[in-house]
């Protein structure tokens, strides 16, 4: 590089390092703005239909039930969220090889079949419902809960196939996520799950709080949807 090239730019390198230098040694962290634009894509939803969107709710709120500490599943918008992201790029597997070969793999290579989460949810619902209407004569969403939870169960152990289990797994994976995503992606609704678990949410940092570990910080969670 030219020395006069270097001169002309060194001025604005040092001011960004000074402020660079300023925002890291302030007493008051910064304020995050994110403009709308730049947020991660929420999705919107619209693969589940009623039946299924009903069936998936009665099953969440079996897995995440309502209590005295919180809200339920549903209630936390985790079907929403389910919806989104199945009728988004997680729902397609858009980064996902499903070419084959198709062999089991390990637990550390994930699913290795050919289907997509999408496939998966459509085929373990439709499975869902005739293993209710078969032995029970009802829609999942209609029976008592602990027949749902029995369901359930059995689902977890494999008793119903290799497939059922899978499942079982998507199923709870994915409400746990719903529950303590970001409420920006349709879940999580006023960051109920977050303030269950003490997580103070998306904050720019932590320097007035590092020497605390430990402490009970009372800092109320704070959502991407609060940078827009």
């Amino acid at each position: 590089m030219k020395r006069r090239t270097f001169l002309a730019i060194a001025p604005a390198g040092a001011i960004a390092a000074a402020s660079t230098a300023a925002i890291l040694t302030s007493e008051t962290p910064r304020a995050t703005d994110v403009a709308f634009d730049a947020l991660p894509d929420a999705g919107t939803g619209g693969f589940l239909n009623s039946a299924e969107a009903r069936m998936v709710g009665a099953a969440f709120d079996r897995l995440i039930p309502a209590d005295d500490l919180s809200i339920g599943a549903v209630e936390a918008g985790c079907v929403t969220f389910l919806d989104r992201q199945l009728a988004g790029n997680w729902g397609h597997a858009t980064t996902r090889y499903r070419l084959g070969p198709n062999e089991p793999g390990t637990p550390e290579q994930g699913d290795q079949s050919p289907f997509t989460p999408r496939d998966r949810y459509r085929l373990g619902l439709a499975a869902m419902a005739s293993r209710a209407h078969t032995d029970h004569g009802k829609d999942f969403a209609d029976l008592p809960p602990q027949t749902q939870d029995r369901i359930l169960a059995a689902m977890e152990r494999g008793e119903h196939g290799a497939d059922a289990k899978f499942f079982f797994a998507m199923l709870l994976q994915n409400v746990r996520e719903g529950y303590f995503a970001d409420p920006l992606y349709g879940g999580n609704k006023d960051m109920a799950g977050w303030k269950l678990v003490g997580f103070p949410g998306a904050r720019y940092d932590y320097r007035l709080e590092i020497d605390r570990p430990g402490e009970d910080l009372k800092l109320a969670p704070i959502s991407l949807m609060d940078r827009a």
